[in-house]
């Protein structure tokens, strides 16, 4: 079992138990998530929640953001500086729609979250621009045990 220092499990999950848990997501949630589809800008249920808690992955509920690392980046998405912990992120190159561009996914489930730019505020310097429809919050992270 791979486990992180925070230390929720990051074993990747299998085909079987990705197919299982996907029979809860929306038609909106299986596109974005399990095909890489990105939602329509200032359209996400999450973008102006200034609750303080943390956003976990709507597949898998690994912890992936805390609200201490969000802030407002005027593109339409949900925007955070630093993951919750680095190891539960995953990225990959990602060169669609004629541009190359850093695409990030869940470390377990490896469910598409969006992607990561250089232009973020201090003190990483990152914007981590996710989909509403990848992430589900809680006020509290999800016992590492259960999760």
């Amino acid at each position: 079992m791979a486990v992180s220092p925070s230390p929720y499990n990051l074993t990747p999950l299998t085909q079987e138990q990705i197919k299982v848990l996907a029979q809860k997501l929306t038609p909106e949630e299986r596109e974005v998530i399990l095909f890489q589809g990105t939602e329509r800008p200032f359209c996400g249920g999450l973008l102006n929640n200034k609750t303080d808690g943390v956003y976990v992955c709507r597949l898998c509920t690994l912890p992936l953001f805390a609200s201490t690392s969000k802030f407002e980046s005027g593109t339409g998405w949900p925007s955070f500086y630093q993951p919750y912990h680095a190891d539960h992120i995953k990225e990959l190159t990602d060169d669609s729609h004629g541009m190359v561009r850093t695409e990030i996914r869940c470390a377990r489930c490896g469910g598409h979250l969006g992607h990561v730019f250089e232009d973020g505020p201090r003190p990483t310097g990152l914007r981590y621009c996710l989909n509403s429809a990848s992430l589900e919050f809680r006020t509290a992270p999800p016992d590492p045990q259960s999760a």
